[in-house]
């Protein structure tokens, strides 16, 4: 694994040897791609739009940042990818336009396939090397379903509170922006 690096949102966030995690705006920055070696770039995105260098191969998974997108179904055809080009020691930039979400649902997907994590594991690794990631509840439903097919068993859970069905790694969150002293909701989540 790589060691986790300084944090900036619109920074690349290296996860393994082979994958980083990015947002739009690092996927189209010439630069930053060429100084980490990036061959390879998958688009988690129906709104970003890719500027199409050379020498990098693209992949577009069009899946909204919505309740009713649908990871699920790319899970094992994303993670064989990305286990493919880190067979032939090449470095991918997985993004969305943030890289909060979509793309780390996929990044979690591989490093439970591939490196045997379990679902936390996964999540607390790639939450060490990129703080800002927050999975949507409908991903992490998603999560927790491929975590069940490949091990048999969970880690994460899906449980419910005043904001709906949650893992239960945010509960004790949540909760607490339901306190009388807490937060706002809309801040209280990550």
């Amino acid at each position: 694994m790589a060691e986790p690096q300084p944090f900036f949102i619109d920074g690349l966030s290296q996860i393994t040897e082979c994958l980083f995690i990015g947002n739009s705006t690092a996927s189209n920055n010439k630069l930053m791609l060429s100084n980490s070696c990036i061959t390879a770039i998958i688009s988690v995105s129906m709104e970003v739009s890719n500027t199409y260098y050379e020498n990098i191969q693209y992949l577009k998974v069009p899946v909204a940042n919505s309740p009713r997108g649908c990871l699920y179904d790319f899970f094992d055809p994303i993670a064989d990818y990305i286990h493919s080009v880190e067979m032939k020691q090449g470095r991918i930039l997985l993004h969305c336009t943030d890289g909060v979400s979509r793309s780390t649902t996929l990044c979690l997907a591989f490093l439970m396939k591939y490196h045997r994590m379990s679902l936390l594991e996964a999540y607390t690794w790639t939450k060490l090397c990129r703080p800002a990631i927050r999975p949507d509840n409908s991903f992490w439903e998603q999560l927790v379903q491929y975590e069940f097919k490949l091990f048999k068993k969970n880690t994460v859970n899906m449980v419910n509170s005043p904001s709906g069905k949650i893992p239960d790694i945010y509960k004790e969150k949540v909760y607490a922006c339901y306190e009388p002293s807490g937060s706002s909701p809309d801040i209280c989540y990550g």
